[in-house]
């Protein structure tokens, strides 16, 4: 094939929704967000029956971690790769593909009956050992030793999705749970490692004439301390052991967070919203603690977790590296700072009404549903344009 043939190939892809990862990926996950909430709403309240690989609660777990999820932080890597290494990451075609294999990974389940099985299993399955062996390239080539922590997390990750598919696909029993619990323990630890390098950064830029303090000690302490209870989740421990690590993992990381606090942050919308999802971490520990003395339910300190840390700060994220690196003005519009708003609202519905009104269980989850789907359509419309067009200061990306 000569170099014009290859050119002509290309040239469908050399467009800027696919000159760098976070614009197709965070595109993905931004109606992704708004398709997988609102599909799960209607298998919830059983307004829609559809066959699928998964069973319900499976397949909004699955589709929430290693779809939504997984689809900001191959966003967020392939870009930042890029930035710490000085290499090219995927880009036009090749990132095409990658998302493609993505978004097969999303649609096939459905399918289940038509397709084998073992087939809608191994589309899903691939994506992150791809996503790493892509990642791998670029971190190799520069000799960037610290980039392997995030291939060996998204390895790990892979693996607990591989139990999820084999007590699906029947090669082991009772095996799901322990892959959904990896794979939201090593989010969790992402974001911890991910706000150690960033979220002092942001603050620098976000607040000039400050200078947050980063103290290797504490970020050890907080991601160490955070691996400790996660490690007696997955092996079921619960009681005064699991408590005092939890406990722990929370002072811990009030420690770390406080030291990059200064009151100023609360004027800026783009890092406010960073360090509250952190905060509904921190929070997501102490709830751990209580539920290990049944106190509380398990799935309050789980969504604490997971619609509070991860949601929160994948929203905050997507808004503030999307700017950065589009070339534009490092200010959240008023729609992004509702929509932050918004899904806090969310979260504090999902997480603490249910303690107060347990009787009101459905109806405060139609409505932390309702609050998620305007934060991110707020989103989506603030963004499509920003994602699907050239940089604003003409640079490449």
């Amino acid at each position: 094939m000569g170099t014009s043939e290859i050119m002509n190939h290309n040239k469908p892809f050399n467009i800027p929704f696919f000159a760098l990862g976070f614009r197709t990926f965070f595109a993905l996950s931004g109606l992704s967000a708004l398709v997988l909430m609102l599909v799960w709403r209607a298998l919830y309240d059983g307004s829609l029956v559809m066959d699928n690989y998964f069973v319900n609660n499976y397949w909004h777990a699955h589709e929430m971690l290693l779809g939504y999820t997984v689809a900001v932080i191959a966003g967020f890597l392939l870009t930042s790769v890029k930035n710490w290494t000085g290499q090219k990451t995927l880009t036009g075609m090749n990132l095409a593909g990658l998302a493609l294999l993505w978004v097969y990974g999303r649609i096939l389940p459905f399918y289940s009956g038509l397709l084998a099985d073992e087939f809608i299993g191994l589309v899903d399955f691939m994506f992150l050992p791809v996503l790493a062996f892509s990642l791998l390239k670029p971190i190799m080539a520069a000799k960037y030793t610290r980039g392997y922590v995030f291939i060996a997390l998204l390895l790990i990750m892979s693996f607990g999705n591989g139990l999820i598919h084999m007590e699906i696909l029947g090669l082991s029993e009772q095996t799901a749970w322990t892959g959904f619990q990896i794979v939201i323990d090593l989010i969790i630890v992402m974001i911890l490692v991910i706000a150690g390098r960033v979220f002092p950064f942001f603050t620098e830029k976000g607040l000039s004439g400050t200078w947050p303090i980063r103290n290797p000690l504490y970020d050890a302490l907080s991601i160490g301390s955070a691996a400790l209870v996660f490690g007696l989740m997955i092996m079921q421990v619960s009681g005064f052991v699991l408590a005092l690590a939890a406990s722990v993992a929370a002072v811990c990381n009030i420690l770390r967070v406080n030291d990059w606090y200064v009151f100023k942050l609360w004027f800026v919308p783009l890092l406010w919203v960073l360090y509250i999802g952190y905060g509904w971490i921190i929070i997501g520990f102490i709830l751990t603690a209580l539920s290990a003395f049944e106190i509380i339910l398990p799935t309050l300190a789980l969504h604490a977790f997971t619609m509070g840390g991860i949601g929160v700060i994948t929203l905050g994220m997507m808004a503030r590296v999307s700017l950065g690196h589009t070339g534009r003005v490092l200010k959240a519009s008023q729609a992004m700072a509702i929509a932050f708003a918004l899904i806090n609202i969310a979260t504090l519905v999902r997480v603490f009404i249910p303690i107060l009104l347990p009787a009101w269980y459905t109806d405060i989850i139609y409505v932390a549903t309702l609050l998620w789907l305007a934060a991110f359509s707020l989103f989506a419309y603030v963004y499509a344009p920003i994602l699907t067009t050239a940089r604003a200061d003409g640079k490449e990306g």
